[in-house]
C-alpha cells in the first residue's frame, strides 16, 4: 500500500478522509499562499496545487498527497476566513436570507515512478434562512466561525440557519469526499 498523505491540519478533512477506511499521515503545507488567480474554483485549484506541491516536493519515497483548500464565495466575492469578529458579522451578515457557494479545490499528486496528478473544484450552492443580528452575534460570541471560510461550518451550530443546499454536503464542511476516494482509486 503506498503512503497516503493529507497536506492539512484541518480536523474536518482529517475527519472524512478517515470515512475511506485509509491509513494516512497528516504533514500541514506550511508554505505562504500566493493567489494569482480571480475566479473562486481557479482560485481553490491554485491554492491546493501549492499545498499538495508543497509536501511532495519534500517526500523522498513514492507517495500520494491530497491538498486541498476551501473558500466561501458570493457571486466573485471571495469569503476565507474571518479576520475578527467584525469581519465575521459582515460575512454573516452578507449571506443572510440568500444563496452563496462553496468551493473546495483538491489537488492528488502520486510520486515516485509513475507520477501523475490530478486537481479539481467542487462547488455546492448553500441557501440560508434569514438570520437575525441576536442570532449572528450569539453565534460569533461561540467561537465557531473564526477558523472557517465564510464564517461558519455548515456541520455544527450553525445548520439551524441552513435552508438547503445543491450539490456535494461534505464539500461544505471541507472535503468532497466521495469524489476524493473515486480519484484516489485511480492513482492507487
Amino acid at each position: 500500500m503506498m503512503k497516503l498523505i493529507l497536506a492539512s491540519a484541518s480536523p474536518r478533512r482529517k475527519e472524512l478522509l478517515a470515512k475511506t477506511g485509509l491509513s494516512f499521515d497528516i504533514i500541514p503545507a506550511r508554505g505562504e499562499e500566493t493567489i494569482t488567480k480571480k475566479i473562486p474554483a481557479e482560485v481553490v485549484m491554485e491554492l491546493s496545487q501549492q499545498k499538495a506541491g508543497e509536501i511532495a516536493s519534500q517526500q523522498a519515497e513514492d507517495c500520494i498527497i491530497i491538498g486541498a483548500d476551501t473558500i466561501v464565495a458570493k457571486g466573485d466575492t471571495i469569503m476565507g476566513k474571518p479576520k475578527d469578529e467584525a469581519d465575521a458579522y459582515r460575512m454573516l451578515e452578507s449571506i443572510s436570507d440568500d444563496c452563496h457557494q462553496v468551493y473546495t479545490g483538491v489537488t492528488i499528486i502520486r510520486t515516485g515512478e509513475h507520477p501523475a496528478s490530478i486537481t479539481f473544484a467542487e462547488k455546492t450552492d448553500v441557501y440560508l434562512y434569514p438570520i437575525s443580528e441576536q442570532d449572528i452575534h450569539a453565534y460569533i460570541a461561540s467561537g465557531d466561525p473564526m477558523d472557517k471560510a465564510g464564517a461558519y461550518g455548515i456541520q455544527g451550530d450553525f445548520a439551524v440557519h441552513v435552508k438547503g443546499i445543491q450539490g456535494d454536503y461534505y464539500n461544505v464542511v471541507g472535503l468532497p469526499i466521495g469524489r476524493v476516494y473515486q480519484e484516489l482509486k485511480k492513482l492507487m
